[in-house]
């Protein structure tokens, strides 16, 4: 009798971005990325260890924003 193997469990692949990879990926200064954040218009990051002073963002979750304005700024010049 032949046991059947086990399938990996396909997980997400998370990256998780910092504020410099951010700017980068935004191609916006350290300041314009802490006054988008200020104003709502970009979600906070979120805090990497409890309680610490490390914060970051998720890749994918940037990449979604990136995709939404795209959406929301042709509406606008429609």
């Amino acid at each position: 009798m032949q046991l059947a193997k086990e399938q990996p469990t396909s997980r997400p692949n998370v990256n998780i971005i910092r504020h410099k990879a951010v700017c980068q990926k935004l191609q916006v200064s350290s300041a314009k990325l802490f006054d988008m954040v200020a104003r709502g218009q970009l979600f906070k990051p979120f805090a990497l260890v409890p309680g610490g002073r490390a914060v970051g963002w998720l890749e994918e979750d940037i990449d979604q924003w990136i995709l939404e304005r795209k959406a929301a700024f042709k509406q606008e010049v429609a």
